[in-house]
């Protein structure tokens, strides 16, 4: 198979360094050219990041001596790659346009930023949940004006732990979900080491993050409108959450009670739980965990420590299934949060993409 030819936009950051970890090696993608700030272009990336290296893994040899682009040179960026992935640092309206302007230039962008979440033609995809949501991708062409280039995004991380979990439930009807999410400090862009404030403390408010865990649902569980320019959110379940920051290095736990229309029995949630295959394992894209939900009878899991790393950290694992006294059933979730909800998450959307042919070879 031909690799298509990737450009990381980001790329001295956290998530641009996960990305890096991700695809030196991938199947498909062959990374290309790596960009980031003024502060960084020109140098070989093994001195960008001289210092700041914050993966677990040593930085791959062929990464190391690639010059890195400085990320406002959009059109020597989209005549070199196929398609970008955008994980950079910026005011939400200068990330925005800047996704828009490549977007124009003809480069698919697979965005880990906040900026085009709620933007109406812009898909927000958990790929085993929304994959038809791509088909925004036509009216988000048109309104930009390009025939190739467009924006996709992957939602909050925090909500990509508990959504799946409920999404294989839905037939169920949830009408109200209560939600305290406990996030690990790499969401912040940090490490323990470099975050001593975090040691033996926990801080109960994380700017912007409960908004987006209560409204980016409604869009992951929405329907395409008529004309397949937007989508239609949906109301239910409602949703009250609160998120708090932890000292942990990886890995989001959710703490969720449940209320719904047809209580399931728990033999029905853990089946529906045990045989929940979505689009990604049927097309078996490279990223896609198999099995995606893994339910754990141990009172003590799922852990960050233990756990977080499941199906390369793409799974999503859950535990501690029991009655609710004041909803009907309660349960504990726990996703990777740089894997499946940052990085990771954004190679599988991008597999899918190529898979599906919205993401093409320039030649």
């Amino acid at each position: 198979m031909k690799r298509y030819k990737v450009g990381i936009i980001g790329a001295t950051g956290m998530v641009g360094q996960r990305l890096i970890t991700l695809l030196h090696n991938h199947p498909w993608f062959e990374i290309s050219l790596l960009a980031a700030s003024k502060s960084s272009a020109g140098k070989p990336y093994e001195e960008a990041v001289l210092g700041r290296w914050m993966m677990a893994t040593p930085l791959p040899e062929p990464i190391k001596p690639m010059m890195v682009v400085d990320a406002a040179e959009k059109q020597r960026i989209a005549d070199a790659v196929d398609f970008i992935f955008c994980a950079v640092s910026l005011p939400r309206k200068e990330t925005r346009a800047l996704e828009e302007a490549f977007a124009k230039l003809g480069l698919p962008v697979i965005s880990n930023n906040s900026a085009c979440r709620m933007v109406d033609d812009v898909p927000m995809i958990i790929p085993e949940i929304n994959a038809d949501h791509a088909r925004l991708i036509k009216a988000q062409k048109k309104r930009l004006g390009t025939d190739r280039g467009f924006i996709v995004v992957k939602p909050n991380c925090s909500i990509q732990s508990y959504v799946p979990a409920l999404h294989a439930l839905m037939d169920f009807h949830p009408s109200a979900l209560n939600v305290c999410t406990y996030q690990a400090v790499s969401g912040a862009g940090r490490t323990l080491a470099t975050w001593p404030e975090m040691n033996a403390n926990v801080i109960p408010f994380i700017g912007g993050e409960e908004e987006k865990s209560e409204q980016e649902p409604s869009k992951v569980w929405g329907q395409l409108s008529a004309e397949e320019d937007s989508v239609i959110a949906s109301h239910f379940p409602r949703i009250s959450a609160q998120c708090l920051r932890v000292p942990v290095e990886d890995g989001h736990l959710a703490a969720v009670s449940v209320e719904f229309e047809n209580p399931p029995t728990r033999e029905e949630i853990l089946s529906r739980w045990a045989n929940f295959r979505t689009l990604p394992q049927e097309l078996k894209l490279p990223s896609a965990p198999d099995p995606f939900l893994i339910y754990t009878e141990e009172d003590n899991r799922p852990q960050p420590a233990l756990d977080a790393e499941a199906g390369n950290g793409m799974a999503i694992t859950i535990g501690r299934l029991r009655e609710d006294p004041l909803m009907d059933w309660r349960f504990v979730c726990l996703s990777h949060n740089t894997l499946r909800g940052a990085a990771g998450g954004s190679v599988l959307t991008a597999e899918l993409l190529c898979a599906q042919g919205y993401i093409t070879h320039k030649i």
